[in-house]
């Protein structure tokens, strides 16, 4: 699941949520404190355009279906489904649909959390899962849930994400983050989807439970979140559900791809509606209550909402954008605080959250198709008229513009492995490079020959079967696959080692033959 660089994974949005409303010159003097400026009126008039707001870029960009919910003053003013569940077919998409959420898991996430302690200081306890560990001893023996909640534990950016695309289950890749170099501990903001979850992980584990029974019994029952879930089987067998979905070339939606990422639980794998999604928007904007019951303490969610960690020094309105507990938290020109998260899986999913609780006013848009940047959108462009009584800018093509940027494959290679060189050297003889190479991190690999002498090599535990093709003397390429696929990538071999590009970006990369 990669997500919008530097900004917090999609959560996805830090860049275009804190766009709204934000000047960048700073005051000479301390500000007064800030106090609503969002009349009922100028909501219910950004709630009456919702309706053409979604559908017209529903229509722009194809997306098959959206669920939108609007909370303020806890009320739901605005709930509603739109397009189908999944092409071909005619089920609509409602309010009470369920859709993989992505990185919106999040803040989800963090207010389990946040409902297990008893002080806000409790976040900066040590994370201790039995047999984690990191590159260095002296920050296994320091990091908390703090420091891996926020992204600041000096994991690379996105660590182990590819370990589950190969088809590595959780125990394992967390056990081989130990081999992820470091970058400066709480000096460096890196977004890791298995940092968190390790440390979402290492709270179950201190109550004595299981991550999903914890979510369940602290938050998704008491708040009455009935179709919300973070394993992956409640969402594929619930019978209204929307499928993910994937562009094709000819500009038409697909369903091709199935995303489980219970590998990943804690920071991508719940699934939700809007109705519940409401709900936890409810309990967000009233500080842990919802209907009357106090459900999360207030004073161990607040500390989630506060920034933890610089995520951007200068973001594109040249303001400073922070990332909290799960949140990605942008200040604007009325020093209001703003909390946002975008969620993105590249086989199908696109989600945002985004609130301004001094004002009581947030927003939920969830997709079924993959990012194109349309809830990120449907978001600014709703806080945009409630806030100023006009759009000051063409949302969708700004958000549609920073995904397409952020989602380009990740620099690293310059060769067009689709078109061999004029002149390329022949290949040595199949045998030159068949058998197993082993790797500390990636686990084996295995190349194997067929009768014609053609090259197949093998990753994962599984494992996943990828066709070598020549490219030039001892390279060769593939495709990739998976949510992190960047599509043909480079293996060489050379002195009995292969060294597959993609999978190389940490120097994690090459293999040893046995």
């Amino acid at each position: 699941m990669r997500t919008l660089p530097s900004l917090g994974a999609a959560g996805a949005a830090v860049l275009l949520t804190a766009a709204v409303g934000v000047t960048a010159t700073a005051a000479p003097t301390p500000p007064p404190a800030p106090t609503p400026q969002i009349t009922d009126a100028a909501v219910d008039k950004a709630v009456a355009r919702l309706d053409r707001t979604v559908e017209d870029m529903m229509r722009r960009t194809g997306v098959p279906g959206v669920s939108v919910a609007v909370v303020h003053d806890d009320k739901v003013v605005h709930i509603k489904g739109y397009g189908l569940r999944r092409t071909g077919e005619s089920a609509k998409v409602g309010p009470d649909t369920v859709f993989q959420i992505a990185s919106l898991s999040k803040p989800v996430s963090s207010t389990v959390v946040a409902g297990t302690l008893t002080d806000p200081e409790e976040w900066d306890d040590r994370a201790v899962l039995p047999g984690f560990s990191l590159k260095d001893p002296w920050v296994t023996g320091h990091v908390t849930t703090a420091d891996l909640f926020s992204h600041r534990s000096g994991l690379p950016d996105h660590a182990g994400d590819l370990l589950e695309d190969l088809g590595y289950d959780q125990a394992y890749i967390l056990d081989h983050l130990r081999l992820e170099p470091l970058g400066p501990f709480r000096a460096s903001y890196a977004y890791t989807n298995f940092g968190f979850t390790a440390a979402a992980e290492a709270v179950a584990r201190a109550k004595g439970t299981s991550w999903q029974k914890l979510s369940a019994d602290t938050l998704f029952k008491p708040a009455g979140m009935t179709r919300t879930s973070t394993e992956f089987s409640a969402f594929a067998h619930s019978p209204d559900h929307a499928a993910t979905h994937v562009k094709n070339a000819d500009g038409t939606w697909s369903p091709r791809f199935v995303r489980d990422p219970d590998a990943q639980a804690p920071a991508g794998g719940v699934s939700s509606t809007a109705t519940d999604m409401a709900r936890w928007l409810r309990l967000q904007l009233a500080g842990g209550t919802l209907d009357g019951k106090r459900i999360i303490p207030a004073d161990t969610l607040a500390r989630t909402h506060l920034p933890e960690i610089v995520s951007q020094p200068t973001n594109a309105v040249g303001t400073t954008s922070f990332y909290g507990l799960g949140w990605n938290v942008g200040y604007d020109g009325a020093g209001r605080v703003r909390l946002s998260h975008s969620g993105a899986f590249e086989l199908g999913a696109n989600t945002n959250v985004t609130m301004l609780p001094l004002e009581q006013l947030g927003i939920v848009v969830l997709t079924n198709g993959a990012p194109v940047g349309l809830p990120d959108a449907v978001a600014l462009d709703f806080f945009d008229y409630a806030e100023h009584g006009t759009v000051s800018t063409d949302w969708l093509a700004l958000a549609a513009s920073a995904y397409a940027t952020a989602l380009e494959p990740p620099d690293g290679s310059t060769t067009d492995y689709a078109h061999p060189p004029a002149g390329a050297q022949p290949a040595r003889d199949s045998a030159a490079y068949t058998g197993t190479y082993d790797n500390p991190y990636y686990g084996k690999a295995t190349v194997t020959a067929d009768d014609s002498g053609a090259l197949t090599l093998a990753l994962g535990p599984e494992p996943l079967r990828f066709p070598l093709t020549h490219y030039d003397g001892d390279t060769f390429s593939f495709m990739t696959a998976g949510e992190n696929a960047v599509g043909r990538t480079g293996v060489i071999f050379a002195d009995g080692t292969l060294r597959i590009e993609y999978l190389d970006a940490d120097h994690l990369g090459t293999f040893t033959q046995r």
